[in-house]
């Protein structure tokens, strides 16, 4: 199992909006960057949309950001995309033996630790800004 691609996507989608802030940004142009359908671009960009991350008119083409690219944390691209509900990042297997000692005692020991990390990783994700990422970009790229 792992963290839904729309994280990505979502990151993606934000970074390029910025890298082609003179363009226009239609969910066409973002999926051929990323690779994928429009559709799922465009579902995306209403869930990034509906927190506030980016704006987009109807009959008019293109996202644009609906904040400074340095105010956009990885944790609100993460929680806008809805990536996992909170405490839920891990699953835990249902129904372990209870005649088993490890069975019985497994999720309680277990829960507690994965919610520690899945506060640490969100926080991590709290540290870095969308910005950081197209810096990083622009960097690599050489782009002025």
């Amino acid at each position: 199992m792992s963290i839904s691609s729309r994280f990505s996507v979502g990151i993606h989608i934000l970074a390029l909006i910025e890298i082609n802030k003179n363009g226009i940004s239609t969910s066409e142009f973002l999926a051929g960057s990323v690779n994928t359908n429009p559709a799922v671009i465009r579902k995306i960009i209403g869930m990034l949309k509906g927190a506030g991350l980016v704006k987009v008119q109807p009959g008019i083409a293109g996202a644009k950001l609906a904040m400074k690219l340095s105010d956009i944390t990885l944790f609100d691209v993460y929680k806008a995309v809805n990536v996992v509900q909170e405490k839920e990042l891990f699953s835990v297997h249902e129904n372990p033996n209870p005649d088993c000692p490890v069975g019985r005692n497994i999720q309680e020991t277990i829960v507690p630790l994965f919610e520690v990390a899945q506060i640490a990783l969100e926080k991590s994700l709290g540290n870095v800004s969308v910005e950081d990422v197209v810096n990083d970009i622009i960097k690599k790229e050489n782009i002025s």
